[in-house]
């Protein structure tokens, strides 16, 4: 029979799977809107492309912010006041009557996102036992697969009515969720709060937007010009300028963070390998994400099809994206971390590497996809998010899962200028994309070996045991 405790744990899963699902549903059905809205607002393909990069650039920026807030205030106010800015960012953009204003909209939308989901998995780790976290990374991860499947349809469906309505439908879910969360979350805060670290914060926050904005620019760069006039594209954009002032942020902020009282990066949780692995997995995760975004361009130049028919290829990568995350979750619960990691980065590996030497051949293209599908699913659905969770102390929770966030989010980035720039190298043909793939795929191979080096399953049940016993000291 199922107890109070666990149906309680379950209504918790269903609030924070549906504001997800939300969160993730907005990145999938904003794409069929830009047509209608370009005809409304009467702007040009460039001011439209500004719908995605302020989102990101707020995505990133309030990721961290709203997940160290959590481990200070509690999740359930943080996660409510998360939904609740998607929710009015969304009503923004419903309302806006000038352009501007939907791209204020937009960025209230990214804030709040970017907290909804560090936010969902620091409340894993709060409500439930370390033998039950795996199979909850494992749906929470899900959704993003789900998203990319449903959200289309959805999005061609609401668009009948009016491009509002892709907005609209927003709030009535975020007030269902405010009402369940505030009823259901978890409302722990810390007890003796320290005085927050806002110079780090300030001094991130400037870095990651300069790097989100050059990184968006190189990208469009890469696809508006040639790689011969690339150079002078660059030279003549801000993006230069923009990657030296993160680069040059980047020993500053660590200097901050180690003299900080409560920082917002606690630089000491490196030194743990678990955790140095898993931020390096994660950046190499998000990196071979971006494929996602070359695959379409690399189905035309290979098999002569229609875009919309290269978009329809990808259902089965996205399928099995969907179903990797949920099985690797069930699988962390009963193997450990290090046989999930390692075998989600070897999928991911084997599959652009089969892809890179085989571009031309439509049945390896099915084999990538499904190996790379559950590679991803696998690693970021679940698995590094469950190597935080049993590393980093309760009051860091919030904190670690953020940072995760944000270097898969530096790695997605990143990933699309690198492959862009491969692909563009070669002229946009197979071969680029296949030189773009092979890349990625060495560089999975690196982190498989590097993944050698997680705990074992004893070692890692030691730790979480260890980890119980002082929250129940404390």
């Amino acid at each position: 029979m199922t107890t109070h405790e666990e149906r309680k744990r379950n209504q918790i899963l269903m609030v924070l799977f549906v504001g997800v699902l939300m969160a993730a549903l907005d990145i999938a059905i904003v794409g069929p809107a830009l047509p209608a809205l370009r005809e409304h607002f009467a702007i040009d393909a460039r001011a439209a492309s500004w719908m995605f990069v302020i989102y990101v650039l707020f995505n990133l920026v309030g990721t961290p912010f709203i997940a160290k807030l959590s481990d200070r205030f509690g999740r359930r106010m943080l996660y409510t006041v998360s939904v609740a800015l998607f929710g009015l960012g969304s009503l923004i953009v419903v309302a806006a009557p000038v352009y501007a204003l939907v791209l204020a909209g937009r960025a209230i939308q990214g804030l709040g996102a970017g907290g909804i989901f560090p936010v969902a998995s620091a409340v894993i780790g709060d409500t439930f036992p370390p033998e039950k976290r795996g199979s909850a990374l494992g749906l929470i991860g899900a959704v993003f697969g789900i998203a990319f499947l449903i959200g289309p349809i959805i999005g061609g469906l609401l668009l009948m009515l009016g491009w509002q309505w892709l907005f609209l439908i927003n709030l009535p879910i975020a007030a269902a969720l405010i009402g369940f969360g505030t009823r259901l979350l978890p409302a722990v805060r810390a007890s003796t709060p320290r005085p927050f670290d806002w110079g780090g914060m300030i001094v991130l926050g400037v870095l990651l937007a300069a790097l989100a904005v050059a990184l968006s620019d190189l990208a469009y760069l890469l696809d508006e010009a040639s790689m011969a006039g690339l150079v002078a594209a660059f030279r003549a954009s801000p993006a230069a300028l923009l990657l030296l002032l993160a680069l040059a942020l980047i020993p500053v902020f660590w200097w901050i963070e180690r003299r900080a009282a409560d920082p917002v990066l606690d630089t000491n949780l490196f030194r743990n390998r678990q955790i140095a692995l898993a931020g390096a997995l994660s950046f190499g995760a998000g990196l071979s994400e971006a494929v996602t975004l070359f695959v379409p361009s690399l189905l035309v130049a290979a098999f002569g099809v229609t875009p919309s028919t290269a978009s329809f290829m990808l259902v089965p990568m996205v399928l099995a994206m969907a179903i990797g995350s949920p099985l690797s979750g069930r699988a962390l619960d009963r193997v450990g971390s290090k046989i999930v990691v390692l075998t989600g980065t070897a999928l991911i590996a084997v599959g652009l590497l089969l892809e890179g030497a085989l571009a031309n051949v439509l049945l390896a293209f099915y084999g990538f996809s499904v190996l790379f599908g559950i590679g991803i699913g696998v690693l970021l659905g679940a698995s590094l998010r469950y190597i935080l969770l049993n590393e980093a102390p309760a009051e860091e929770r919030g904190a670690t899962q953020g940072v995760l966030t944000v270097f898969i989010s530096i790695g997605q980035l990143i990933g699309a200028v690198l492959l862009g720039a491969v692909a563009a190298a070669r002229g946009g043909d197979v071969g680029g994309y296949a030189a773009a793939f092979l890349i990625v795929g060495v560089l999975m191979v690196l982190l498989f070996l590097a993944s050698f080096g997680l705990k074992s399953r004893t070692e890692e049940l030691a730790t979480q045991q260890r980890l119980q016993r002082g929250a129940s000291a404390a």
